[in-house]
């Protein structure tokens, strides 16, 4: 199993002065997952080298064991802190790509060039695409036909419009991840706030939230290894 597992590179939260990145446990949970299937690993992202991570992600009321674990794992740090350019990236030599969330790729990864055309290619090469909370957004300008999104008519998840309320974020956020895939023709699916919920459609799994990352991940492997 080769994964590709794409973070964002997007450090800044809109205009509002405060920081932002990826959500530290949907990195850990999935990359753990992988390396304990025994799945060969890439990170990358747009700008290559040490991605940001979202601050509150590293507070002590968001650390969970990967998290504990990722924090004394030299070769899981060294593999982040030296990411790949996404440019540089066939995804042709890989079995499937997840995207951890963070409100991040809000803004760096939904309008790349190299994010939509690696999406399209892997639907393409029918490979399993993942994606959790936020990163869903990767999807909003992926046409697999013109005017077909490729989250169109699939049931899928994402970080709910309630719970970007919670976190007051409503009107920070460039668009609502939930809103996004409704316009797009998702049947959208949701389970309670911050609660585990993992919405499996043939090879496309994703997540509603911080919560659904390790479940994601293995739903992930599961449709590797059934394929």
């Amino acid at each position: 199993m080769n994964i590709l597992m794409v973070l964002t590179s997007h450090d800044q939260m809109g205009d509002t002065g405060h920081k932002t990145g990826f959500w530290l446990e949907e990195f850990t949970a999935p990359y753990y997952v992988f390396r304990d299937a025994g799945a060969h690993i890439t990170l990358a992202t747009p700008k290559g080298g040490q991605p940001p991570v979202d601050p509150n992600s590293e507070a002590e009321d968001a650390l969970t064991e990967s998290t504990r674990r990722f924090s004394e794992d030299a070769h899981a740090k060294e593999a982040l802190a030296s990411t790949r350019k996404l440019d540089d990236v066939d995804i042709t030599r890989f079995d499937a790509v997840f995207y951890p969330g963070g409100h991040g790729p809000l803004w760096d990864l939904v309008d790349n060039p190299k994010s939509i055309e690696l999406l399209k290619s892997a639907y393409q090469q029918d490979k399993v695409i993942g994606a959790v909370c936020h990163a869903p957004a990767v999807f909003r300008h992926v046409e697999i036909k013109p005017g077909q999104n490729l989250v169109g008519g699939r049931t899928v998840t994402g970080f709910s419009n309630s719970e970007e309320e919670a976190v007051g974020l409503l009107d920070v956020v460039p668009f609502r991840v939930e809103d996004m895939l409704k316009e797009n023709a998702a049947d959208y699916s949701r389970g309670d706030d911050w609660a585990p919920h993992i919405v499996v459609d043939g090879k496309l799994v994703t997540g509603q939230n911080p919560a659904s990352s390790e479940g994601a991940a293995k739903a992930v492997v599961q449709a590797l290894q059934e394929s």
